[in-house]
């Protein structure tokens, strides 16, 4: 099933069920606990992110190439930091390059995006995936000057400005994805394709995400996981390729779809 949050005519917050003719019908219930298509159909005003987040953990360095890359060793265990909710944004919305706390290197980073969707806590590689409710495109914004240079060894800072994590355009249940580590993702810039790779080519796979970061740790219904970029960013480029206002990014994801947003300056 594909599930899309979205505003209808009324601009109400609604779900629905995206069906492969385009049409949405109306979906009632708790997408965390038991819900169900109404069959009714729904007109979409506006297409949100698929959910509001209730944390957005994220795993650096996690693609073998990407790793390679920056000259990078493959971590010992995943990477973790932490995007802010605020980081959210929509799909057709813009991303904004950050002028009050300038950055002049924003980078793009495809990643397949894991919404969990029921509390999970001391997970197992082997029952890791029974906690997915189902997985959506993620885009990593990244102002590389303020990860790198300035954050202090910190990654965050460069990570979660204003509108730097577009999710969407659906959410696609597990019952649709059986092994989310045998899936094309990939970038295209302004028509060019930038980064273009395979999940399975994870150093941590998702379910040994889910065992690590829920290791004495609960993960509550709405965390999402991005779980890494492959090789591709702009900033490994020669020269490097950084967003700039006018431009649109696209990160694509098989049996996902596409999610894309224009770039525009932050607005003084």
């Amino acid at each position: 099933m594909k599930i899309i949050r979205f505003l209808n005519d009324h601009s109400e917050e609604q779900y629905g069920v995206q069906h492969d003719d385009g049409s949405t019908t109306a979906l009632e219930g708790d997408i965390y606990g038991e819900y169900r298509d109404t069959g009714a159909a729904a007109s979409v005003k506006k297409l949100l992110a698929p959910i509001k987040p209730v944390d957005i953990l994220c795993i650096g360095l996690n693609y073998v190439r990407h790793a390679q890359e920056g000259n990078s060793p493959p971590p010992e265990h995943p990477v973790l930091f932490m995007k802010t909710s605020s980081s959210l944004q929509n799909p057709g919305d813009p991303i904004e390059l950050p002028r009050t706390l300038r950055s002049d290197k924003v980078d793009f980073e495809c990643e397949l995006a894991v919404v969990i969707g029921k509390t999970c806590r001391n997970a197992t590689r082997n029952n890791a995936l029974s906690f997915v409710l189902g997985y959506t495109c993620g885009h990593d914004v990244s102002a590389r000057d303020w990860q790198i240079q300035w954050g202090g060894s910190q990654w965050c800072r460069g990570k979660t400005f204003d509108t730097f994590c577009p999710l969407g355009p659906c959410l696609v249940t597990t019952d649709e994805i059986t092994d989310p580590n045998e899936l094309g993702i990939k970038t295209v810039l302004n028509g060019e394709t930038m980064q273009d790779w395979n999940t399975n080519d994870m150093i941590f796979d998702v379910p040994t995400l889910i065992e690590f970061l829920s290791g004495s740790t609960t993960l509550l219904p709405g965390t999402v996981i991005l779980t890494g970029t492959p090789h591709g960013i702009g900033g490994a480029r020669k020269p490097p390729v950084f967003l700039k206002d006018g431009d649109t990014v696209t990160i694509e994801c098989e049996k996902i779809g596409a999610l894309t947003n224009p770039v525009v300056e932050e607005k003084q």
